[in-house]
């Protein structure tokens, strides 16, 4: 994996923010009154849209996000302040046009499909105060930033004289400028680092119809010669990024499972423009961008896909390395926090697992059991010949941590130096504590912070004690 972690760059987003309404519900009858369904609302979510989901983006992935678009003077709006202000992004950019209507879209979602949509919006071009404010705005601080994103909803703030001047103004302090682009007219994206436009948008801007690699490539180099790009690209959805250099390269995305490739265009620009200001090369940004695209398209509506699920993801289609999966207890504390914010219910046992035998994989397999991630802490060498004696342990922390994550049932191993996991469970604050049968009736270290206490039967006759004094009888 590309370590990003810790990195915190700062980008601009330009472009229509829109609200994205998903009421979900349940359908069983069909109207009287016409051959429709009547739909049952049982929920409501309301998210931030077109670049206002750009922004997000960049806010799960750790970057810091400055907008600049143009706003009605209406209820919308307020909502979009609202929402900015929820992920702690600034709304000073942000300008009011009178007589305009903020876009919302509203969804209605029956059985994870979506059945319907309805929207409220401008699409005229923004007038030409608000374009004029945007252009003195970006002046003034486009060299506080590493990378500019364009997202051209089609609502009317990215008009062709002022997408010109933004690409213009950022090239001459040396700004990359990404864009998701809209519509046929790509002249207006002249000089533009690159554009992330999809198959179909790209077929319709090129007329040319893509079909195979061969018409691909002819679309690709026609969007090179008619924007002057220095990163010919054409997103592929659920089947990753291709790119031409010298010849054409697709790079692939493995999707597990494709639910909805809404939003997938927004986490490829913003995960592209992220690994940019991190700076990290064209090949590496598409390669990071594919693997974010493969977390968003698993998901309903319009998703993001934080660092740690990207992480996640890598490891689970390329079985990463066994160290991958080994945490400091700073590592996983903050890693804590993100798989609480995705509903993720925690497991947590420990032991000193000194001789790996069947019994610990049948008390592993039943402790995952309870939920989805499964943390487990192991004694250090010193924890473990404090508690066993000089003798022990046979095998030291660094390889019975190996084995360990190397264990599919096993998410992540953090060692611990104290005679008990206390801090480490104080820390963690877990859902469930597993400990073994034989805790029956004892006070059990960490029992007060888990929310609930599982007790698991260890397999009969089966220990690393018994284990070890079998070797010696032998010897």
């Amino acid at each position: 994996m590309i370590n990003l972690q810790n990195k915190s760059p700062k980008l601009l987003v330009i472009g229509d923010l829109i609200i994205d309404q998903y009421l979900w519900g349940s359908c069983e009858r069909i109207s009287p009154e016409a051959p429709v369904q009547v739909i049952n609302i049982d929920r409501e979510s309301v998210v931030l849209g077109g670049a206002g989901n750009v922004v997000n983006n960049l806010k799960k992935l750790g970057a810091q996000v400055d907008v600049i678009s143009v706003s009605g003077n209406c209820e919308i709006s307020n909502e979009l302040r609202s929402l900015l202000s929820d992920i702690e992004v600034d709304t000073k950019y942000l300008i009011t046009q009178k007589n305009r209507a903020s876009s919302k879209k509203s969804r209605i979602i029956v059985s994870q499909q979506q059945v319907v949509r309805f929207d409220r919006e401008s699409t005229d071009d923004i007038n030409l105060d608000s374009q004029n404010t945007i252009i003195e705005t970006f002046n003034k601080i486009v060299k506080d930033y590493e990378v500019i994103l364009l997202s051209d909803y089609g609502k009317g703030v990215l008009t062709n004289q002022l997408t010109q001047s933004l690409i213009n103004i950022a090239k001459k302090q040396n700004k990359k400028v990404l864009i998701d682009p809209k519509g046929i007219n790509y002249l207006k994206y002249k000089g533009a680092y690159l554009l992330t436009p999809n198959k179909k948008e790209a077929s319709e801007a090129t007329k040319i119809n893509i079909v195979d690699d061969e018409s691909l490539t002819d679309a690709i180099l026609k969007l090179k010669s008619i924007c002057d790009l220095d990163v010919p690209l054409i997103t592929l959805s659920e089947h990753g990024v291709a790119i031409y250099d010298d010849e054409l390269r697709i790079h692939p995305t493995i999707a597990k499972e494709v639910f909805d490739v809404t939003g997938a265009g927004d986490t490829i620009l913003a995960s592209l423009g992220f690994a940019l200001a991190c700076g990290l090369s064209i090949n590496e940004a598409v390669k990071f961008s594919n693997l974010a695209a493969g977390v968003v398209v698993g998901k309903i509506g319009s998703a993001t896909a934080s660092l740690n699920e990207i992480i996640e993801y890598e490891s689970s289609v390329n079985k990463s390395t066994s160290d991958k999966h080994i945490k400091s207890i700073d590592e996983i504390t903050l890693l804590m926090k993100d798989l609480k914010a995705r509903d993720k219910r925690i497991v947590f046992t420990n032991g000193c697992f000194d001789l790996l035998h069947a019994g610990h994989i049948s008390f592993l397999e039943t402790a995952k059991s309870f939920g989805d991630v499964l943390i487990l802490g192991l004694n250090s060498d010193r924890s473990v010949t404090s508690l066993k004696g000089k003798e022990r342990p046979i095998n030291i922390q660094t390889d019975r941590a190996y084995i360990l994550a190397a264990l599919e049932v096993v998410d992540y191993v953090v060692i611990f130096d104290e005679d008990t996991p206390y801090e480490l469970i104080k820390a963690i604050k877990p859902h469930t504590l597993v400990k073994g049968g034989d805790y029956k009736g004892k006070e059990i270290v960490g029992q007060d912070i888990a929310d609930e206490l599982k007790l698991v039967e260890f397999v009969d006759g089966k220990s690393s004690t018994q284990t070890i004094e079998k070797i010696k009888r032998n010897n």
